[in-house]
């Protein structure tokens, strides 16, 4: 069998057509991560310490990844957590989830389960009443069945 040359641009341009519209998966850039801590924090660089981010090393299944937060703080009237962020630099959108407390809440301590689209860094910031900020980062493999990543 032989193409004519108009069935040979008809085929060219239709795969053109499928690879030009076919659904692309876009990740956050590094900027956008560090975009959304300069946004949460007011521009603030923030520290290391006072803030412990959970997380498995090794996901097996990254729809259902668990991660826990806690921040050291007296939670007093006078000083306590605002709120935390939870960003994971590899997903589509990095701001995942916002934990917001009290002095009230008596502990800065919460827990979830966050879905990773592939190995990256999970990241949690925490912000102070003072209006300072501390942060922890952590590097979760998410696995495809137990195997590689």
């Amino acid at each position: 069998m032989t193409l004519t040359r108009r069935e040979a641009l008809g085929l060219t341009a239709g795969a053109a057509a499928f690879l030009t519209l076919a659904p692309r998966i876009a990740f956050a850039a590094t900027e956008d991560t560090e975009a959304a801590i300069k946004a949460f924090t007011g521009g603030a660089m923030p520290e290391s310490g006072k803030i412990t981010l959970d997380t498995p090393e090794i996901a097996e299944n990254g729809n259902t990844v668990p991660v826990g937060i806690s921040v050291e703080s007296p939670m007093t009237a006078d000083d306590y957590v605002e709120s935390v962020l939870i960003l994971a630099d590899g997903n589509p959108s990095p701001a995942v989830a916002t934990f917001h407390f009290t002095a009230m809440s008596g502990a800065a301590d919460a827990k979830t389960r966050i879905r990773l689209a592939k190995t990256q860094n999970v990241i949690a910031v925490a912000k102070m009443s003072n209006g300072s900020t501390f942060m922890d980062k952590k590097e979760v493999k998410v696995t495809i069945g137990g195997c590689g990543g």
